[in-house]
């Protein structure tokens, strides 16, 4: 039987672990290099009193649903620079999504993303031996949208006005997927392409 747990992963620029409320304090200074609660496109905590505890008490929440599981990320020097979790799990196929990334903008545009994404979704198809990894987000986040592309995944569609946005605005959510087949050739050029330019 597959067990479906938080995972602790890591690599060269990247590690990801469990998130956990202890860990408030360091998404709080995360959060504040760009001022990320500012994109409203975005699921960040701001930087009021509380925000990154009731952030972390609603992922613990999902958690405990049985629908996400969610990790702290930190940087090679082990510093807290964002998180990211599964969620939308569907054990029947099985399939997963990954998303509600942020990160520290210091670390942005750099490997640590890359790393990310192919520990996690590597972990997916190994370990769970999932069909399909999705991503999803806003049509307001280009450069989201363009990292998953870089990922290599394909675009499945839009769904219109699929969600709002924190203030309220509508969201029309770009869909994008890798399958199983398609990985091992993805996941390879993606490890070529961290020993070669490590800061992609």
């Amino acid at each position: 039987m597959t067990i479906w747990a938080t995972p602790t992963l890591a690599g060269r620029h990247v590690s990801l672990s469990p998130l956990d409320a202890a860990h408030a304090d360091g998404l709080r200074a995360a959060a504040a290099d760009g001022a990320l609660w500012t994109l409203r496109y975005t699921s960040v905590p701001g930087p009021a009193e509380g925000d990154a505890e009731a952030y972390i008490a609603d992922a613990l929440a999902q958690r405990d649903a049985g629908v996400a599981l969610p990790f702290v990320v930190r940087d090679a020097d082990g510093d807290i620079v964002g998180s990211t979790r599964f969620y939308d799990i569907d054990r029947s196929i099985p399939r997963v999504s990954i998303g509600y990334t942020w990160y520290a903008v210091r670390t942005q545009r750099t490997g640590l993303n890359t790393e990310a994404k192919l520990l996690l979704v590597d972990h997916a198809f190994a370990s769970w031996n999932c069909e399909a990894v999705v991503f999803e987000t806003s049509h307001e986040n280009i450069r989201s949208q363009t990292a998953i592309l870089r990922l290599g995944a394909k675009r499945d569609g839009v769904l219109r006005a699929h969600r709002r946005h924190r203030d309220g605005t509508l969201r029309d959510t770009h869909v994008f997927s890798i399958l199983r087949h398609e990985w091992p050739a993805l996941a390879d050029v993606l490890r070529r392409k961290l020993e070669s330019h490590p800061n992609v």
